[in-house]
């Protein structure tokens, strides 16, 4: 006996040959371990001829002891806003790019789920964040709600423009800035679009967030690194009538108009993630960012 009965599917959105041979591969195994079986509706559409029980993106975290997501890390996030709230844990198999959430790669697909199956893993959890637009100062009237597990990016949007913004944490100004944005990360999010603008890699154990300023009009502003249960505003101006976008892990867009307000702080829900006990974050870093090995390997 194995520590899961119903294992949950879920598969990448745009499907190719590959996740579909991968799905496939997944399905036959787990079903030779008399598992029962239940597809996210995007991974039944590349496996029709597969007569399994089918639940909705939303639904199935309530309907599995574990799932599993097949394809790449943005795979990964978009299952992590769906699953987190059901507290399922959940294991990638990489059929994208880089895979530092989806680490178990095709071929040894049947080798580490043997050893997951065989209650042989490691388990973390991972935080989210939370934001939550509110249309002015003296109105409570929310314009919306977003969920990353990444990161959530106020940007120029379409435009080339500067915008500006005051920052708040904790309700104490932090400073105003005019730049091409602010990207707010969680440890998760430190390896994907907040590295590329010049943030630090962060633990995935670390309690933190870093806001990483966006092409900032100044010399001295730099990343800074705040702690994770910080309640975070940002409060932007007129530059230009500029009206920025607000996203959340690269969707869920929402247009911010001056006198809106964006509040930002750590859900209470955490993505627990299963690797298997290879699983070495720094062998990762060293095999997907091209960090150097040990001299003389």
């Amino acid at each position: 006996m194995h520590p899961f009965n119903t294992i949950g599917i879920v598969g990448r959105r745009e499907g190719n040959a590959d996740v579909a041979d991968s799905l496939t591969q997944l399905v036959d195994y787990l079903l030779s371990r008399n598992c029962e079986v239940v597809l996210e509706e995007y991974a039944a559409q590349l496996l029709p001829n597969q007569r399994l029980t089918v639940h909705s993106h939303d639904s199935l975290g309530s309907k599995c002891d574990l799932a599993i997501v097949v394809g790449g890390d943005g795979s990964m996030l978009t299952a992590a806003r769906a699953l987190a709230k059901h507290h399922v844990p959940v294991v990638g198999i990489n059929r994208g790019g880089l895979g530092f959430l989806t680490d178990i790669s095709p071929d040894e697909l049947e080798l580490r789920m043997d050893e997951v199956l065989a209650g042989q893993y490691t388990t973390e959890e991972r935080f989210l964040l939370r934001t939550k637009i509110r249309a002015n100062e003296e109105s409570e009237q929310s314009k919306g709600y977003g969920q990353a597990l990444n990161d959530i990016v106020l940007s120029s949007g379409k435009s080339a423009r500067m915008i500006e913004f005051e920052l708040y944490i904790d309700d104490q100004f932090v400073y105003s800035q005019r730049s091409n944005g602010l990207i707010v990360s969680t440890p998760t999010g430190s390896t994907a679009y907040a590295l590329s603008g010049g943030g630090p890699i962060m633990h995935p154990a670390l309690d933190a967030i870093v806001l990483v300023p966006m092409f900032p009009h100044t010399l001295t502003a730099r990343p800074l690194v705040v702690d994770g249960n910080s309640r975070i505003k940002i409060v932007p101006g007129s530059l230009h009538d500029t009206y920025p976008l607000l996203s959340c892990d690269g969707h869920d867009s929402f247009t911010i108009a001056p006198g809106d307000e964006v509040f930002i702080k750590k859900m209470e829900d955490r993505l627990k993630l299963v690797h298997p006990l290879s699983h070495d974050f720094y062998e990762s870093c060293r095999s997907k960012l091209s960090w150097g090995s040990r001299l003389g390997d």
